[in-house]
């Protein structure tokens, strides 16, 4: 009845990486699967034991990089959150400073500051370079002919 114990410790860890999701787990699942075949074969314990071992080490450094590979081909990532609203349009609500400010981002309103360069009054519209927190780093976009990027308004035109 030892393989009981192997196909035992196989669905522990199949239920691991269930909730894991790392394809660590299911590696050792199948090395505790090969220790049951080992047993089945007739191996003792300590053969069983190198069997389950080897077979993990093989499946984790042979068959999980090959996996991951191709899992990220097929399933393009999908920003998520906060890092989702990177590269987003916005307006500003309050004069955005380095220090601080307000921008209506995705229908909310999102303490904001600048990136860089001078204030940014109300009604500029601005993009979201990052996310720091729950503070949305803005650059100012240029709207216009003669717009004067990260300087509140647009260039006087000669």
């Amino acid at each position: 009845m030892e393989w009981l114990w192997w196909v035992g410790a196989a669905l522990l860890f199949g239920i691991m990486e269930m909730l894991t999701l790392g394809l660590v787990f299911v590696m050792f699942a199948g090395g505790a699967l090969a220790g049951a075949l080992a047993y089945a074969l007739g191996a003792s314990v300590p053969v069983q034991i190198l069997v389950a071992a080897a077979t993990s080490a093989l499946l984790l450094g042979a068959l999980r990089p090959w996996l991951l590979r191709h899992l990220r081909q097929r399933s393009p990532l999908v920003e998520t959150n906060s890092a989702a609203l990177v590269g987003r349009d916005a307006v500003v609500v309050s004069t955005v400073t380095v220090d601080s400010g307000r921008v209506k981002l995705n229908g909310e309103v999102w303490s904001a500051r600048a990136d860089a360069g001078s204030a940014i009054p109300p009604g500029t519209p601005v993009k979201v370079a990052r996310i720091d927190g729950a503070t949305a780093v803005v650059t100012q976009t240029v709207t216009g002919p003669g717009a004067v990027p990260g300087v509140g308004g647009t260039a006087p035109r000669a």
